[in-house]
């Protein structure tokens, strides 16, 4: 049997089980599946170099599926190489609590990221590639198996571009061009000379080949595994369910599952069903050029009480001191200056990436940067996150661990206005499976949060803000996860005055304002708003009565005050009287000060509020 006989086997094979187990589920994507077998099993067949008894191994290479919803196609690959067992693929397929769900996630140790969601896979093998490239020093190739349908989104364009700016030779885009989306025709439909022609506009370089065709296939992947500073795009025409010829081509088949007699005649014209087993060629077993010193002695700066400085530049300063653990990488959204990421740029150049203004490119290099095993920052105006929050979203779904590092936060901006103040930042990351959400007051709390985030699983989130405040912290004070801060405090306190970044501050001066009238009045810095100390607000409702004032420069729903009424809501706390200052209104242009007491969340606001509650 020579090579392309087995590749004919296995692609047949593919098809097979795509059918049987889709079939089976009574859903899913074959149609999506077909047309792209003949791809994957040359691929499988003569160039992915990976072992599977060991994922975890440095030199491997990495197969994502953009277009996520083929997962029957990947699935019916793992079976092909032994890593499941025909069982498992045909009977737990999209069953409740099966690893094979509709769309691949890592709880498959053979699976990068979450797909479904397309247009993210090809970005986040940038970062990927981007890692092999630069940091690892390791020559695996990254492969990208996209529907063209997902081409129509921006994220695949953006991938392309900082692709070819980084020259990641090490990276193939495989476009199954197979002309059937979901509801008919896709924009370009079989036209391969226009796609070519955006590819290579984007300065990567076009294959253009019959996707069907195992010898042209071949030549493609060879081609694309030469390559050493071009990004390359296979282009493949192929046919949408290829191999059932009674549906091939035809629209209305998209996300669904041959009826059982129609899958039982294609199974029998396929050749009916095989066990062909894989073996792929392993790797050299290499390490990574860089390896991972979460120990290292870092230098922290460290800051006078009373000090005017800004978190944003306190983030910089920290991040710059932790570029002695070789582990830490920074990506930065083109406003580095700004968020003060370029102080990592300054002492640690190799580590540090330019995504320019590509926000959701800037969050899938962090992914994929992350699925390498580095500690990769992302900074960018808050803002401008959500832009990218799908991105984030699928970060959760993939559960990777990212930081995120957001500058500019609220009404406090001042000048700039409304279009650079975030003021939903809060509420979308809270929103996000296994996000952290860390928000200093003070330089202090910023460096220290800095660091503690470095080493925080999940989707981590520091919210820093623009002007310089008052430093309120000694340089040792710990801020753990799920803490938060009592700055005022005595047993006969009347009301408890919440707030985090610039509302502490503004929180601090209600306090003294109040106890110039005899109210006390007992301070709380909520720095770690997800988790949240809910045993500090429980005992605050307890001296005060239950009387809290929560403030926050941020929009009522979904931010700090959510957060707190959630924490309370099934806690033993007596008749809740809380008062929610936080912006409602579209904020305008004008100085921080006058926009926080526009908005009301400034402390004669506070004050007022707590003087309601204290009854006065």
């Amino acid at each position: 049997m020579n090579q392309f006989d087995r590749v004919r086997q296995l692609a047949a094979q593919l098809r097979v089980d795509s059918i049987r187990c889709s079939t089976r589920a009574g859903s899913g994507h074959p149609t999506s599946s077909l047309s792209a077998a003949d791809l994957m099993a040359v691929l499988l067949v003569g160039h992915l170099r990976y072992d599977w008894d060991q994922p975890e191994q440095a030199n491997n290479d990495h197969l994502i599926f953009s277009k996520g919803h083929a997962s029957p196609l990947l699935y019916s690959m793992f079976r092909a190489v032994g890593v499941i067992g025909d069982a498992e693929l045909v009977d737990s397929y999209r069953r409740l609590g099966a690893r094979l769900q509709g769309h691949p996630t890592p709880v498959l140790p053979w699976v990068d990221v979450a797909t479904g969601s397309l247009g993210q896979g090809l970005p986040d093998a940038v970062g990927v590639a981007l890692a092999g490239k630069y940091l690892d020093h390791l020559p695996f190739h990254t492969w990208v198996l996209c529907g063209d349908s997902e081409t129509a989104e921006g994220s695949v364009w953006e991938a392309l571009d900082k692709a070819s700016f980084y020259k990641l030779g090490n990276l193939t885009a495989i476009i199954d061009v197979n002309r059937l989306g979901q509801r008919g025709p896709t924009e370009l439909e079989w036209d391969l000379r226009r796609y070519a022609a955006r590819v290579e506009a984007f300065g990567c370089r076009a294959l253009i080949i019959d996707g069907h065709d195992l010898d042209a296939i071949d030549q493609a992947l060879t081609e694309a595994r030469l390559a050493t500073d071009k990004p390359t795009v296979v282009l493949a025409r192929t046919i949408k369910a290829k191999g059932v010829p009674e549906i091939e081509d035809k629209n209305g088949w998209h996300g669904k599952a041959l009826p059982p007699e129609m899958a039982e005649r294609a199974i029998s014209a396929l050749g009916g069903v095989t066990d062909l087993l894989i073996s792929t060629d392993a790797p050299q077993r290499l390490a990574s050029a860089i390896t991972a010193d979460p120990t290292a002695h870092v230098t922290l700066p460290r800051y006078e009480v009373g000090e005017k400085v800004a978190t944003r530049v306190a983030f910089g300063a920290a991040i710059a001191a932790l570029a002695v653990r070789p582990e830490i990488v920074v990506v930065d959204g083109e406003v580095g200056n700004s968020t003060h990421a370029d102080e990592f740029q300054k002492v640690c150049p190799d580590r540090y990436f330019e995504m320019f203004i590509a926000e959701q490119q800037l969050i899938a290099t962090t992914v994929g940067l992350a699925v390498r095993g580095y500690v990769a920052f992302a900074s960018t105006f808050a803002v401008f996150f959500s832009r990218a929050f799908d991105f984030i979203r699928m970060a959760g779904i993939s559960q990777v661990n990212i930081r995120l590092v957001g500058s500019h936060a609220g009404v406090e901006i001042g000048e700039d206005g409304p279009s650079q103040m975030a003021l939903e930042d809060l509420a979308s990351v809270r929103a996000v499976h296994g996000s952290v959400i860390l928000y200093p007051s003070d330089a202090a709390s910023a460096v220290r949060l800095t660091a503690v985030m470095a080493d925080t699983a999940g989707i981590v989130y520091l919210r820093t803000t623009r002007g310089a405040y008052p430093v309120i912290y000694g340089p040792d004070e710990e801020f753990p996860v799920g803490g938060s801060k009592t700055l005022r405090s005595t047993p006969k306190d009347q009301v408890a005055l919440i707030g985090a970044g610039v509302t502490l501050h503004e929180c601090l001066a209600a306090a003294d304002q109040l106890a110039n009238t005899g109210i006390s009045a007992r301070v709380i810095d909520l720095y770690s708003i997800k988790p949240l100390d809910r045993e500090n607000l429980i005992e605050a409702c307890r001296v005060t009565g239950s009387r809290l004032v929560v403030v926050e420069d941020h929009y009522p729903e979904g931010g700090i005050g959510s957060a707190v009424l959630e924490a309370l809501a099934d806690a033993d706390v007596h008749a809740l009287h809380l008062t929610h200052l936080a912006v409602r209104g579209l904020p305008t242009s004008g100085t921080p000060a006058e926009l926080l007491d526009v908005a009301g969340i400034s402390s004669r606001h506070i004050v007022a509020a707590a003087e309601r509650l204290a009854g006065r």
